[in-house]
């Protein structure tokens, strides 16, 4: 992380949800601000508390806090100019001329 960015940082600290699904239909884990908080690009969020686990076949929801720091117009800028680029990332794409069996 670029220091100039992190001087630019601002930090909040709010309660939050997380649901967490691990059954045959659903397999994932939300988190829901509680004051209707909305993250921006760059910002990065850091939930409070023991790691958990949900045993197979449960859905379960845990009261945490979270820290939300915040990033600075600069770095907010960056991250929506490279987003994109960084996504293509994840992606991978393969092209083959025979058929699959």
């Amino acid at each position: 992380m670029n220091p100039v960015f992190v001087l630019m940082r601002r930090r909040e600290t709010v309660d939050c949800t997380v649901e967490i699904n691990n059954t045959f239909e659903a397999l994932g884990a939300h988190l829901r601000f509680d004051n209707g908080v909305i993250v921006h690009p760059g910002d990065e969020v850091l939930v409070h508390g023991a790691p958990v686990q949900v045993p197979y076949g449960e859905s379960r929801s845990f009261r945490r806090q979270a820290t939300i720091t915040r990033a600075g117009a600069l770095e907010r800028a960056w991250t929506r100019a490279t987003g994109d680029l960084d996504m293509l990332e994840l992606c991978e794409f393969n092209f083959t001329e025979r058929a699959l069996s």
